[in-house]
């Protein structure tokens, strides 16, 4: 079995639709994809609906986090999103979207970028706008030649010259509230330093005491060495690890399936799963 654990739509930061996420996931040799947009389940009717026949689904989320100072994601599955403590939650970091990344046009244009908020309106579309879409803008402007090059000192990464904090849960309530929802919490690419700050191997252990089931380990942004560290962390700590792409469509260069995870991980966490279901794809529309 080929699984991808982390993939985003339109209905946040990504390029594909529902409907083509799961259609080129498929095309793409995947047996197993979930979707896991920033903060919001939006994408589920229309990625379910257009699954095709030998495609599983897995619904989830990203969950902005913060712990320490530094920022983090932890990738939410299987949860129930109409239990209501955990979807306020999700409300209220969607909510603080809009004036943050407003924010960060008004930073930019301070420091002589000329970009308009209705330009990082029209790249966000129907999507949760984000960060994503604001460096997406200075592409477009030629600021910078890739969304990755815009994730720096110099411009959005955190603690840069045109970054603004928005509200982000704590990770040990985020835990809390995923659990309280029948969902399982995976902690998302914990060594991806070049995005800035991250979490030391202390608070992960915390964490992990708190109930948090995983770690992502196979990702993108962690060079080899980080995946042997955090192997050997997550053996240490009893946490599950998981593999998978963070697809964003053409908003990135990794491609759907470029990491995968292991079945028998998957298992588990459907195993231990209460809140939702994988879907069978059916067919399709």
């Amino acid at each position: 079995m080929r699984i991808d654990l982390h993939c985003h739509s339109t209905a946040s930061d990504g390029t594909d639709t529902p409907a083509e996420l799961v259609r080129n996931a498929a095309a793409a040799g995947l047996d197993v994809v979930a979707l896991t947009d920033h903060d919001t389940t939006r994408g589920y009717g229309a990625a379910i609906a257009a699954l095709p026949v030998g495609l599983t689904l897995v619904t989830g989320a990203e969950l902005s986090c913060r712990i320490g100072g530094v920022s983090m994601h932890m990738l939410a599955y299987l949860f129930d999103p109409e239990e209501p403590a955990l979807l306020a939650e999700r409300e209220l970091v969607r909510d603080d979207r809009v004036p943050r990344a407003r924010g960060m046009v008004a930073r930019l244009q301070t420091l002589g970028v000329p970009v308009t908020w209705e330009q990082v309106a029209r790249i966000a579309g129907d999507g949760s706008v984000g960060r994503p879409h604001v460096a997406t803008a200075l592409v477009e402007l030629g600021v910078v030649r890739s969304v990755d090059d815009a994730f720096t000192e110099d411009w959005l990464a955190d603690g840069g010259r045109a970054y603004v904090e928005k509200h982000e849960t704590d990770p040990f309530e985020a835990i809390r509230l995923v659990k309280g929802a029948g969902g399982v919490t995976v902690f998302a690419h914990p060594g991806a330093s070049k995005r800035g700050h991250t979490v030391p191997e202390s608070a992960i252990a915390e964490m992990a005491a708190a109930g948090l089931d995983g770690i992502e380990v196979d990702h993108m942004d962690h060079d080899e060495d980080t995946r042997v560290r955090l192997r050997g962390l997550a053996k240490e700590l009893g946490l599950l690890t998981t593999g998978s792409s963070d697809y964003h469509g053409s908003r990135k260069t990794v491609a759907l399936g470029e990491y995968t995870t292991d079945p028998e991980v998957y298992g588990e966490i459907t195993r231990r799963a209460t809140g939702a279901f994988p879907v069978p794809g059916a067919g399709g529309i």
